[in-house]
């Protein structure tokens, strides 16, 4: 296995979107965005292990059915990367962050071996990167919360049609988690005094990942889906973006928002899906 196999393994591109969560959630440190990333990691790991029969036939170029990464060699990059999560979160020295790292953890765990192909999957996506939000641990965190967690349910409500091509209804739906998304982050910035520097992201992210779903749901085949799974993914920032900036943090909002052209950038290496 080479660093080229390793970044296709872990998505790394889409790590770029995970620091975001905890910012929204107020965190101050660097414990809470790391302890986020090994997790977001592991997950992926753990999702390519999970899924290495069903890969096989539909994405035979990943690398566990190629044969560039081992199954046992994923599980083990998974544990190491969630004992490096919860490291972090203990050494922190905040009990709240641990105490919010350890159920991050098990919903990621529970996610990628038994609850993704069922019902409750999108759910327990959307309660994983709510929960990346909740690490910040500051006030306002869990309105935050709320708006990733829809966000993200869209997407993983999508992502199901990404291989085979999906239904409009599961588009519209995606696209009604934007607005709630985009709402409840509107709802937080007008009782903030940053409106202008806010609203500019958030329109960015509506925009953006609206007009994609919008396509999907009048065409629902695999590549439109795709293509809004991505723009999903690679559009968040811009969401996050605009909860930080709420914040009175324009700097860490200014960072996060340039995060979105560089991913599109690096997605032409390696695929966030």
């Amino acid at each position: 296995m080479n660093t080229r196999d390793l970044v296709e393994l872990l998505r790394a591109p889409a790590a770029l979107t995970v620091p975001g969560d905890a910012l929204a959630g107020g965190a101050t440190g660097a414990a809470p965005l790391v302890s986020a990333v090994c997790l977001y990691w592991a997950g992926m790991a753990l999702n390519d292990y999970a899924d290495r029969v069903v890969d096989a036939e539909e994405r035979p170029e990943r690398p566990i059915p190629s044969g560039r990464v081992r199954p046992r060699q994923a599980l083990a990059i998974a544990s190491g990367l969630t004992g490096a999560g919860l490291a972090v979160a203990a050494l922190s020295g905040r009990r709240q962050v641990l105490a919010t790292a350890v159920p991050l953890a098990a919903v990621v765990w529970a996610y990628d071996l038994k609850l993704k192909d069922t019902t409750a999957g999108p759910a327990a996506m959307a309660a994983a990167r709510g929960l990346d939000v909740l690490l910040g641990g500051r006030p306002g965190a869990p309105q935050a919360a709320v708006s990733v967690a829809a966000h993200t349910y869209g997407v993983a409500l999508l992502s199901r049609g990404e291989v085979t091509g999906g239904r409009s209804s599961a588009a519209v739906t995606a696209l009604a988690s934007t607005a709630v998304a985009t709402a409840v982050a509107a709802g937080a910035l007008f009782r903030s005094d940053r409106r202008t520097s806010s609203l500019v992201p958030l329109a960015a992210y509506s925009l953006a990942v609206g007009r994609a779903q919008s396509r999907a749901v009048r065409s629902p085949d695999a590549y439109t889906i795709r293509t809004a799974v991505s723009a999903g993914i690679l559009g968040l920032p811009l969401l996050q973006a605009a909860l930080i900036a709420a914040r009175g943090r324009p700097f860490h909002a200014m960072a996060m928002a340039a995060t979105w052209p560089l991913a599109r950038l690096l997605t032409r290496k390696v695929s966030p899906t």
